[in-house]
């Protein structure tokens, strides 16, 4: 149900310098989605009756991304004037008409604070009557964030920017996470004399906490109970260690659901991937994107699914596949990459060192080893021999090769696309077909061998294949 008393801000206005990076802070990934989407998804387990993401550099691409994760969520352009307190205050500004309670606000790169650790955050809020609380948390090293300055009873006097902070202020241990819940009324009428006379020139919305004290309102300061939880990402070592922590939690969730994962270490989950009980997961194994895995399935060792669809009981084996689909009981593997448009039906396989394109391989059929097999159709209980290239590319267009039902096609094989092989049809060893071969048929094109005695001694002497060849008698 929603709750009508609640508004989630969430700050994506920032450029993330030290990301040393073109794409924006909060759209770089994290368990295959953008950090940002993750700040939004707890925002839609909470149940806000609005959601508002302020954004400034690279506003089309962040406002895309908002909009793609949550489609409901308000883009509230930050202006000139910088600082988190001028961004909330805009984002005020855009909220409809009527709402009056309580404003959530987050930040768009604290990717791995969860709802239920909010909802506690909320509860104490409003049930201590206060005017704005702020989420806090003890670090062993506070470096770079704001330190939570608490009277000589306990309770929060003001939040100092380290830029702006005292020696004393500097070795404060409890830091300020920059989540905060405020009353709309009072946050409304305070953001107003919030200025920018500080080291940075910038609004801050930890100024609120001053200003409401100044006012006689009240203002907590409630502690997290996993600081882990509120660590932000501003470069790419804290990105590792984020996704390190977030893939941690997903391979365990799916180990608890019945999904046996052999290597943790070693096994990386994106949050969209779906998978079934009694599925196996061997080290060294990716899933990514859109990937789902049926029951009894076996993935890995060294194995990566991006957006694949693998049935039930299905061996992926050492494999490297994008938007593929594998049957029921299907093989793939080892050494196999699976391009987009790859379709394996049920008993079928995929063997070693095969690449596939826009492949529709039949039920039962196989293409077992040391092949390329693109733009083509095979049917039902076929068998392409080892070597096969189908040559699908004339240089200008792609062309379609059609591999008939119960099919055996010889080793070292060359279908010049456009060319059908009809059902039950052969083709020998070594054989290019150029023209479409008749069901039942065999095909071959090979010429007579030829050999010509004493070439070796004729054209090679004083090798050891001559003396060879002279010591065997055979020449």
């Amino acid at each position: 149900m929603t709750d009508p008393r609640l508004a989630v801000v969430i700050l994506a206005a920032g450029q993330g310098t030290r990301m040393k990076s073109a794409t924006p802070k909060v759209l770089h990934k994290l368990a295959g989605l953008p950090i940002v989407a993750h700040v939004l998804a707890t925002a839609r387990e909470l149940s806000a009756a609005h959601v508002l993401a302020v954004v400034r550099h690279e506003r089309d691409r962040v406002a895309d991304a908002v909009s793609a994760a949550l489609p409901d969520a308000i883009i509230v352009d930050q202006d000139e004037v910088p600082g988190t307190g001028r961004a909330v205050e805009v984002a005020l500004e855009a909220l409809p008409e009527g709402f009056d309670g309580d404003v959530l606000v987050l930040n768009g790169d604290v990717p791995l604070l969860d709802a239920a650790t909010l909802r506690e955050f909320l509860a104490a809020h409003r049930g201590g009557g206060a005017a704005g609380s702020v989420l806090t948390a003890v670090l062993p090293d506070p470096t770079g964030y704001g330190r939570i300055v608490r009277g000589a009873d306990g309770s929060l006097e003001r939040i100092v920017e380290q830029k702006d902070a005292s020696e004393d202020e500097v070795a404060i241990g409890e830091i300020n996470t920059g989540v905060y819940a405020f009353g709309l009324s009072g946050l409304r009428d305070r953001l107003a004399s919030i200025t920018t006379s500080n080291a940075q020139g910038e609004k801050y919305l930890t100024d609120m906490v001053a200003a409401l004290r100044d006012a006689g309102s009240a203002v907590s300061a409630v502690p997290v109970a996993e600081p882990w939880l509120v660590e932000g990402i501003n470069d790419r070592a804290q990105l590792a260690d984020a996704a390190a922590k977030l893939n941690a939690l997903i391979v365990r969730g799916w180990q608890l659901n019945g999904v046996t994962i052999q290597d943790p270490a070693t096994t990386w989950i994106d949050l969209t991937v779906t998978l079934a009980p009694d599925v196996e997961i061997l080290p060294g194994t990716q899933l990514q994107g859109a990937t789902t895995v049926a029951t009894g399935a076996v993935i890995g060792p060294d194995t990566t699914l991006v957006d694949c669809e693998i049935g039930e009981r299905a061996t992926v084996k050492r494999t490297d596949a994008t938007l593929a689909v594998i049957g029921e009981g299907a093989s793939v593997g080892p050494f196999s990459y699976l391009r987009p448009g790859t379709v394996l039906g049920r008993d079928g396989k995929i063997g070693t060192f095969v690449e596939t394109k826009n492949a529709r391989i039949g039920e039962r059929s196989k293409v077992p080893h040391l092949s390329y097999i693109g733009d083509t159709e095979v049917g039902v209980g076929s068998n392409v021999g080892a070597g096969t290239i189908t040559a699908n590319y004339d240089g200008v267009h792609k062309h379609s090769t059609v591999v008939g039902s119960h099919v055996r096609t010889g080793s070292h094989n060359v279908f010049v696309a456009p060319v059908r092989i009809g059902d039950g049809a052969y083709t020998g060893a070594g054989t290019v077909v150029r023209k479409d071969v008749p069901a039942g048929s065999l095909a071959i094109n090979v010429a007579p061998q030829r050999n010509i005695a004493g070439w070796v001694a004729a054209n090679r002497p004083g090798t050891d294949a001559a003396r060879a060849a002279a010591e065997s008698g055979d020449e």
